[in-house]
């Protein structure tokens, strides 16, 4: 199997120094004073405007990004500071989502990617989940549009809690991140 592989550089057009990884890193001033750039050799990778996987996400796959701030719709002062490698996963999909926090309200399973929560499942909300197998996407628009987030085998309590810079942040669909990375 192989493992995913990025290189971020500092300045746009692929500039300045690099960093190679092919795992998660949580802080990439640690190896770079910024990141305005990033070629994917392959494999799936999470990129944040925040250290610790924080602030806003973006997904990018093998191919290159010459300037991170028009993929990511950053300001002129932000660039990426912290990547999650994406593992590959074969195998089913199963994520259950709530329409409160703490796992209140309505609820739904999905086993694929869904559009619109609204329109299929007649919830005008998302605010918690639980992620049983495979890794997910969720988008704050429906049709896979807006702000997106990363969600990987877990629980998911509450939305408004895990950083993603903007309260009452609202997620209204679904889309499995497949091997096709």
């Amino acid at each position: 199997m192989t493992m995913g592989r990025i290189t971020f550089y500092e300045d746009k057009n692929f500039q300045g120094r690099s960093y190679e990884t092919s795992q998660d890193c949580p802080d990439m001033s640690s190896y770079l004073s910024r990141c305005n750039s990033c070629r994917v050799e392959n494999g799936c990778f999470m990129v944040y405007e925040r250290p610790n996987f924080m602030g806003h996400q973006m997904l990018v796959r093998r191919g290159e990004y010459p300037d991170n701030q028009r993929l990511m719709g950053m300001s002129q002062s932000d660039c990426i500071r912290s990547s999650r490698m994406i593992p590959m996963h074969k195998g089913s999909y199963k994520m259950k989502i709530y329409e409160k926090e703490n796992f209140g309200g309505q609820s739904m399973e999905l086993m694929d990617d869904c559009d619109s929560i609204q329109d299929r499942y007649r919830m005008s909300d998302c605010q918690s989940a639980q992620v049983m197998d495979g890794h997910w996407l969720m988008f704050e628009q429906p049709h896979f549009r807006g702000r997106m987030m990363y969600m990987r085998p877990g629980e998911y309590r509450s939305f408004k809690d895990m950083g993603m810079g903007a309260k009452g942040m609202r997620f209204m669909s679904m889309r499995r991140i497949t091997d096709i990375c």
